[in-house]
């Protein structure tokens, strides 16, 4: 095989759609061995030579930070990002890298999300990690800085996760998760892998009865991939995943009396109106890898989707009477696609220096057949609101990087992109005007790097580049006072400026450190946010500045175990460094320079302890969590916050091989103090129900039995 390929073969990745990742269960590889990413260059080098800001979580970590549901069990381990568990899988998680995404009232935005090489996000830039099946995860990797800016319409980063590399031969199993509220999961996995096929198959159903009335959810996943290393040397991949959300109950946020009243309470309108969303989606892909030459090869990426939902808000009865109101309820259906070409290289130039580089063009679309009705105490009423709407985006882009010394190396970036919609309004009525109409978007986005091999064990790296973010169709659905599409709703452009450094010591020490700054004009905020329909509009200009530091530090052997120490710590600073004015009508405040952006915690920190059992000690292990979050404001004037947090949880777990069969059990105590608290907020909501509550002390247990045949 050729030197590209074999470097893809061996790390289990194709240049644009990484392939299933290298990591498993039965792996007894140790953690001192430099892990493989591919998200800052898209194209496979180690962790520690990548100039920028990378984290990665494996796949023991994934099976060990909780029940398999949510990514924010794991991803509080990443320096830059915040993850934020709402209880409440009506609206999804929210997650925020160096403060770009914490307006998101719902779903995921200001993060690019990815899923096997397949866009999570849409090329509005809004997405979703509902789709994503932790069970079968076999990493998680972060991308932050000016070098994520390369993969378009997202600010503040990118997080990919790819599915588990199948162990040698044929295996089947089944797992099943134990917690409070009626949570249970039970999935049911088959994979098969020789020298030219890996196959993985996927089932699981999730359910829970919730913490707070009106919070209960179920969740049924399907993900199957199976990857083909051809006879001529080329790469096939194909991936299928569907969602099945029925019913899923929305609580609502609680106003600071209530919630410190009673914090498992819900709001009593949404029982009137029967808050909730049924969502069903289905998405596959497929990916060719084809190498030319030894340092030539050739990446395609196709991938097509169907998304649906029907969502019932909180809006009263009689604020939908209004000739511009679009109702209580959503329901849309999507269609959704895109495909990718990259073509990467890697040599030498006519003087002798290392290069490597990849170009290739994107292109992405969603239609979106959109109709709002009448919320008559849960059952649907009138038409308010009948629409199609496109959204489609296209981009080029190159990135290369050159050796200018034996420890010097250079990267430069570019990436063109343009976003489009265009609405068919196809409800007009008196009061409601015909709203048909267009909108684009358009960036050309640099980024120049410098990466130094001070010694073999110390890189330093600078970057600097810009970022764009468009609105989503959801910010601008709406418009203050009028009906159609928000057209006075710019898209944000940031400049990012990073220093860093990554240092190995003996015994497998590694320690990361970022430093950045990132000015932002027209930042998108939340102008008002009322019965689940919010507007937005541009503040002038923010400014964030902050740290990260990531350590993992291995302790020794003692007391019949090796002992590991992992900490991560990530203050930040995000403050509006402009006036605006938010609000609207009566409503109107005016937001003074200096005030913190909303939902963005100062400080993040996590602290874990970890031991492995050797000797007879072999297969338990056990561990100590301690993770801090700072307050977090609730709205742009800064008039009240959720109070800072400290949570510890424990875990103790035993696995063991017997003969063909494996099995891996885990119990683990969450919120082991049982602190109350407010897990997250919903910034600038309008009625004051900022506060969504965490959960008490939760006790739950795991078990997974394989065999392989």
């Amino acid at each position: 095989m050729h030197r590209l390929a074999r470097a893809l073969a061996a790390t289990g990745c194709a240049a644009v759609l990484p392939a299933l990742a290298q990591t498993d269960t039965t792996s007894a590889e140790p953690r001192s061995v430099e892990p493989v990413v591919v998200s800052a260059s898209r194209l496979p080098e180690p962790a520690f030579a990548s100039p920028s800001a990378i984290s990665l979580i494996d796949e023991r970590t994934l099976r060990e930070a909780g029940p398999g549901i949510n990514l924010s069990e794991a991803l509080n381990r990443a320096p830059g990002v915040v993850a934020l568990n709402r209880q409440n899988y009506a609206q999804d998680l929210q997650i925020s890298i160096r403060g770009f995404g914490s307006r998101a009232t719902f779903g995921i935005r200001g993060v690019r999300l990815m899923v096997d090489g397949i866009p999570a996000s849409m090329p509005d830039g809004q997405g979703q990690v509902s789709n994503v099946v932790l069970s079968s995860a076999g990493r998680i990797e972060v991308l932050r800085g000016p070098m994520a800016q390369l993969y378009g319409n997202a600010a503040g980063g990118v997080i990919q996760v790819f599915s588990a590399t199948p162990p040698e031969g044929h295996w089947a199993g089944g797992n099943l998760t134990l917690g409070q509220d009626g949570l249970w999961k039970a999935g049911f996995s088959a994979s098969t892998r020789n020298e030219r096929n890996a196959f993985l198959l996927d089932v699981s159903r999730f359910n829970t009865d919730g913490w707070r009335p009106r919070s209960a959810a179920q969740r049924d996943q399907l993900n199957l991939k199976w990857d083909h290393q051809t006879e001529g040397g080329s790469r096939v991949g194909f991936v299928l995943n569907a969602l099945d959300q029925p019913d899923n109950q929305d609580p609502l946020g609680l106003t600071r009396a209530a919630f410190d009243a009673n914090p498992r309470q819900a709001a009593a309108i949404g029982a009137q109106q029967k808050t909730g969303k049924t969502v069903r989606q289905q998405q596959g892909g497929a990916t060719l890898t084809h190498s030319f030459t030894d340092s030539t090869s050739l990446n395609l990426r196709a991938h097509f989707g169907l998304r649906s939902l029907d969502n019932t808000l909180s809006i009263p009865l009689a604020a939908q009477q209004a000739p511009t109101s679009a109702g209580g309820i959503v329901d849309f259906s999507r269609n959704y696609g895109g495909f990718s070409v990259q073509l990467a290289h890697e040599g030498t130039t006519p003087w002798g220096a290392p290069v490597r580089g990849v170009a290739g063009i994107e292109n992405e679309y969603v239609d979106e057949d959109r109709q709002g009705y009448i919320n008559d105490t849960g059952q649907r009423g009138l038409l308010k609101r009948n629409e199609i709407n496109r959204v489609q985006s296209t981009a080029a882009f190159a990135q290369g990087t050159l050796g200018l010394t034996r420890t010097v190396d250079a990267t430069l970036g570019v990436r063109s992109n343009r976003v489009s919609f265009n609405t068919q309004d196809l409800f007009i009525a008196p009061g409601n005007p015909d709203d048909s109409g267009s909108l684009s978007y358009a960036a050309t986005l640099p980024v120049l790097g410098l990466a130094w091999r001070a010694a073999p064990t110390l890189n330093l790296y600078a970057n600097a580049g810009r970022g764009f973010e468009t609105p989503t169709l959801t910010e601008l659905a709406y418009r203050t006072g009028g009906t159609g599409f928000n057209t006075a709703l710019r898209a944000s452009t940031s400049r990012h400026a990073e220093l860093g450094a990554k240092w190995r010591g003996a015994g497998g020490l590694r320690v990361d450190m970022a430093a950045f700054r990132i000015e932002t004009r027209d930042e998108i905020v939340v102008e008002t946010n009322s019965g689940g329909r919010s507007t937005f509009r541009n503040a002038a200009q923010t400014t964030r500045e902050g740290l990260e530091l990531a350590v993992l530090a291995p302790l020794g052997r003692f007391v019949a175990g090796e002992w590991q120490l992992q900490l991560s710590a990530s203050p930040l600073r995000a403050r509006y460094s402009a006036p605006f004015v938010s609000g609207s009508g009566a409503t109107v405040v005016q937001i003074p320079a200096g005030n913190r952006l909303p939902g963005t915690p100062e400080l993040t920190a996590f602290a874990e302890l970890t031991w492995r059992g050797t000797g007879l000690a072999t297969g338990w292990s056990a561990a100590l969590e301690a993770q801090h979050t700072s307050k977090l404001f609730v709205n742009d004037a800064n008039t009240d916050a959720a109070a800072a947090v400290n949570l510890l949880n424990a875990r103790a777990g035993w696995s063991k091989a017997l003969g063909n069969w494996r099995i891996d059990t885990l119990l683990r105590v969450d919120n082991l103090t049982d602190r109350r608290y407010a897990g997250s907020v919903i910034v600038n909501e309008a009625n004051g129900r900022f506060f969504e509550p965490g959960l008490p002390r939760r006790v739950s247990g795991a078990v997974r039995l394989s065999q392989r045949f």
